[in-house]
């Protein structure tokens, strides 16, 4: 017959102390991001393919593509805020320059600073964002000038990849659900970020819209990595 061996309780009562004080030290929290888009479907693609476990951060990703100019979408995600019954952790408008004038670009930025929205603005094009994963670049662009560099860089890393000669080649469009992807497999993310902050430091005037180029969309990259320690201090002061 074996023998039984006795625990001492009060040797049971600090080990389920010790458990209980660990499983709370790595305890996921729940994080809730609400972020607005210009474009219907290119910028919501590509946010909708971040991860949602992310180190102790387990994220909610409410991603909508709107359609409209710059000054609705922030009255949009300010109406879609305020009217959700979920309290949003970090709320986010997407849009580029592209072709709004002045006013209305440097409006909507402060109509979003006021209504405490997050702008990931990209001046002229989100495009620039997936190109500085490949490239520095601090002249302007038109959007087409973009697809076709985007296409270059990705196609020269294929073809230096691949064992064929002759390679499918990318074609880039605009709508793609694999840009995400793409951009992880043959880009350099943190790269990006550096030269998106690179750019920030050529501007030293609040008159964004002569921002060109520039960007950013990062910041707003660097929080849906866990990387934001702004974010990250709010969120775990929310969570004691």
């Amino acid at each position: 017959m074996a023998n039984i061996i006795k625990i001492d309780n009060a040797i049971l009562k600090r080990t389920a102390r010790v458990e209980k004080k660990r499983k709370e030290k790595t305890k996921e929290i729940r994080v809730y991001f609400l972020i607005v888009c210009e474009g219907e479907k290119t910028e919501p693609n590509y946010f909708k393919s971040f991860k949602t476990n992310v180190k102790s951060f387990v994220y909610t990703i409410d991603t909508l593509g709107e359609g409209s100019n710059t000054k609705d979408l922030v009255k949009r995600t300010v109406k879609y805020r305020d009217k959700s019954s979920q309290e949003y952790d970090s709320v986010w408008a997407v849009f580029d320059r592209d072709s709004f004038s002045p006013n209305n670009f440097n409006g909507a930025i402060e109509l979003a600073e006021n209504n405490r929205i997050k702008v990931g603005w990209s001046n002229e094009a989100f495009e620039l964002w997936y190109l500085l994963h490949f490239q520095y670049r601090n002249t302007s662009m038109s959007r087409t000038d973009y697809k076709s560099a985007i296409e270059d860089e990705i196609n020269a890393k294929i073809a230096a990849q691949s064992k064929s000669k002759n390679p499918k080649k990318f074609v880039y469009k605009k709508n793609s659900v694999e840009m995400y992807s793409i951009l992880e497999k043959y880009g350099n993310q943190k790269q990006a970020i550096t030269y998106a902050e690179k750019l920030i430091l050529n501007h030293n005037c609040n008159n964004f819209a002569i921002h060109n180029p520039c960007t950013r969309v990062h910041l707003l990259i660097e929080e849906l990595n866990g990387d934001s320690i702004e974010l990250n201090n709010q969120i775990k002061q929310r969570s004691e």
